[in-house]
């Protein structure tokens, strides 16, 4: 979704360098991807084409902070999981 983010901080020897993945436009989406020693960002449209990559070595990878812009559609509600492990007894 628009305005989605991804932080990445890399340990750039001896400093560290932070790198932002944004959602640029309205319809794309920020994935995230380890694979093979890699890690790999992507911004990508809704039929799934990839825009734009950006890929670090895991090893040199500090941090990776996903950010999602906050929903108004009250789709997704604080502390809302969908249905309940088990059922609460009443007591």
């Amino acid at each position: 979704m628009k305005g989605d983010r991804v932080e990445i901080v890399v340990d750039a020897g001896d400093t560290t360098r932070t790198y932002e993945v944004v959602a640029s436009r309205a319809g794309r989406r920020v994935e995230t991807a380890v694979r093979r020693g890699v890690v790999e960002v992507s911004e990508v449209t809704r039929s799934g084409t990839v825009v734009r990559t950006a890929r670090f070595m895991a090893t040199r990878v500090l941090a990776l902070v996903e950010q999602p812009v906050p929903r108004e559609d009250g789709s997704e509600k604080p502390g809302q999981t969908g249905r309940p492990l088990r059922e609460d007894p009443e007591t």
